[in-house]
């Protein structure tokens, strides 16, 4: 079988490979977000507004990190991702947190036979949908899962930084969803030294392609913002310009590297 036609046993390998890592990682700080503080950053706080008592789906959780942050504000969520070793880590880290949150480990795609429940908001971010082939399977998901009124609240990697290389000195991949892209690479965006190698398979999708699943599904765009920083640091040849704003040193604010979409079920 090709390792595309696999992508799902190869990411999940991938993903399963860099839960150590992350859990030690000064990147994701668990020391310091098992004393309170959160994970979430001011962009998606304030398109999710007060979620007391809301009722979140948050996809592709990873370990958790923001699954609880969401509990820890009073929402009553569940967290969906595929590598099991990310989360057996996350019920820990919620007894260790002391919060209330759920956790389920399956593909999304699969996620109809493991969930039969609605809710009022579908989260996903940063660095959801580039290991998903069909995003218009992924917006029907979100819709059938969501309440009528219900939101999406979706923040994500602008696709005009994945056009680069890694070093960002030229383009170097398709803008547009031209099929399959298989990566190797040593260490991890939380680490890069760490000691692992990874292989894995992810898709590019332009903003029009995520847009029109969305609409296409029953979903009413509210809101389409871009933004000319990334709150993490995952990127190489990067400056600090303002607190947890970064941006790649030698393109300054000339491109955009996040975006962020609020719709609501019709």
């Amino acid at each position: 079988m090709s390792l595309e036609n696999n992508y799902i046993e190869v990411n999940k390998q991938s993903w399963n490979s860099r839960v150590e890592s992350h859990l030690t990682s000064d990147f994701y700080d668990l020391e310091g977000f098992l004393k309170g503080n959160t994970s979430l950053n001011s962009i998606e706080l304030e398109l999710l507004g007060d979620v007391k008592g809301k009722s979140i789906l948050h996809l592709q959780c990873h370990f958790g990190q923001d699954t609880i942050s969401l509990a820890r504000l009073g929402a009553n969520v569940t967290g969906v991702d595929l590598s099991d070793k990310a989360i057996d880590s996350a019920n820990k880290l919620a007894q260790e947190a002391d919060a209330e949150a759920t956790f389920i480990c399956c593909d999304i795609y699969d996620l109809p036979n493991h969930l039969n429940q609605k809710f009022d908001i579908v989260f996903a971010s940063y660095g959801a949908i580039p290991w998903l082939p069909d995003l218009d399977k992924w917006a029907k998901l979100i819709s059938d899962f969501l309440n009528p009124n219900g939101k999406l609240v979706f923040v994500e990697f602008h696709p005009v930084v994945w056009m680069f290389d890694d070093n960002f000195e030229k383009v170097g991949y398709n803008y547009f969803n031209s099929g399959a892209i298989i990566e190797t690479q040593e260490g991890t965006y939380a680490d890069r030294e760490a000691p692992i190698e990874l292989e894995y398979v992810c898709w590019n999708h332009s903003m029009s392609e995520v847009v029109n699943s969305l609409i296409k599904n029953g979903l009413e765009l509210n809101a389409l913002n871009e933004y000319d920083y990334s709150p993490y640091n995952c990127f190489n040849n990067t400056i600090e310009f303002e607190p947890k704003k970064y941006r790649i040193k030698h393109l300054d604010n000339k491109i955009p590297m996040v975006y962020s979409i609020v719709a609501t079920k019709k």
